[in-house]
């Protein structure tokens, strides 16, 4: 059993925190003892110490397996930083430096390890991984495995041979945003029905939201960003183009703005982000490649310029604003227009009819959001299965 005085030593001299948020010390613990998760916290709750701290105090290595790949490298970089011996495995890297990392796992040298979900599931590294202590397996994201979740992928399905494969250690599952059905999901295809299950408040009282119908979108967008002069902040469009008209159109309003998409060359990406990380930079417009594990606390409000196609992507978007606990902004305008065009999107889409129906159900629960005339905060809330 570990002390919390051990506990809290860690927490402060390796992450320089000095308390826990709710609900964080109990998981931690619970893991450390051996016992499986559910973990449902919004953005910004603090779900990835719930892995980090307890595969320090747990012997062998932690496999945590996330589809970001994007962001394997800085959540890595931020762990070294902190004195931890911690590594990724997938794709991206050079062979050399994969047989590196290969030869660091087998030789004991690391406490954290960040796999791709089709590295985890590949039968050689799973033969490699029978030979390996392992601390535990946090699967972060895991809204994608389901395929009731807003961003369900095939190869994260797989990921429910887990339990068969290390069936004595512990497994967490983690996400940001799943409603009740997709919750129920995850619990089933990992196989987590005797885990105990904590689920964070959505509520964020110091996000004001603001949903107006679309009328001359970019004289409304320049308008409201003139209210917020000299603060950071994030809009989100649709397509790549759309990011890049609306770049050029607030540069030559004398904005400090750049544009964000995956089109854009690897550096170009890179610049942007750590020069709006550094505060060089005061706006990105952005398709939802943006974003994911940013951790900047002073973003002062999220724009969304179309409709965003569900509300757990809305609400995971949102939720990159006011991190800091200061008062912050979710100001979206809709118009009809962004509803026929993410119609057409996903009926071209690719997946099962039942994944589409589910995708048509979300949208239409996103429009219901929009269009509601009574408090939206209590609307978004009761989707997550919250009364407020």
């Amino acid at each position: 059993m570990t002390s919390p005085d051990t506990l809290h030593n860690t927490l402060r001299q390796v992450f320089g925190l000095h308390e826990f948020r709710p609900q964080q010390q109990e998981i931690i613990e619970n893991l450390i003892n051996g016992e499986d998760a559910f973990v449902l916290m919004p953005t910004g709750g603090g779900k990835s110490l719930c892995y980090q701290l307890p595969a320090l105090l747990r012997p062998g290595v932690a496999l945590v397996v996330s589809p970001l790949i994007s962001l394997m490298k800085d959540q890595v970089d931020a762990l070294v930083a902190n004195g931890v011996a911690a590594a990724y495995y997938n794709s991206t890297l050079p062979a050399e430096m994969a047989r590196m990392v290969l030869a660091r796992l087998h030789a004991g040298e690391l406490d954290l390890l960040y796999v791709a979900p089709e590295r985890m599931m590949n039968p050689g590294f799973l033969d490699r991984l029978s030979e390996i202590p392992i601390s535990l397996i946090a699967v972060d994201e895991a809204h994608c495995v389901s395929q009731w979740g807003h961003d369900f992928r095939p190869d994260y399905a797989a990921l429910g041979a887990l339990r068969e494969h290390f069936p004595g250690i512990p497994l967490l599952a983690l996400t940001a945003t799943a409603d009740t059905h997709t919750r129920e999901d995850i619990v089933s295809v990992l196989g987590l029905e005797h885990a105990a299950r904590y689920v964070a408040s959505f509520d964020r009282p110091n996000i004001r939201y603001t949903v107006l119908e679309k009328h001359k979108g970019m004289d409304q967008l320049t308008k409201f960003l003139k209210t917020q002069e000299n603060d950071s902040g994030i809009v989100y469009a649709l397509s790549r183009k759309r990011t890049e008209e609306l770049a050029t159109h607030l540069e030559v309003q004398g904005m400090s703005v750049a544009a964000y998409h995956a089109g854009l060359p690897a550096a170009v990406r890179q610049d942007v982000q750590e020069r709006f990380i550094k505060d060089d930079l005061q706006i990105v417009v952005a398709t939802v490649a943006f974003g994911m594990g940013i951790d900047k606390p002073n973003v002062r409000y999220v724009v969304h310029y179309d409709m965003p196609k569900n509300i757990e992507g809305y609400y995971q978007e949102t939720g990159r604003a006011g991190r800091d606990g200061e008062a912050a902004d979710a100001w979206m305008i809709y118009g009809l227009q962004d509803v026929i065009k993410l119609r057409q999107m996903m009926a071209t889409s690719e997946g099962s009819e039942e994944h589409k129906r589910a995708e048509q159900h979300r949208l239409n629960a996103m429009l219901g959001l929009c269009e509601i005339t009574s408090c939206r905060r209590q609307v978004l809330l009761n989707y997550f299965g919250e009364t407020l």
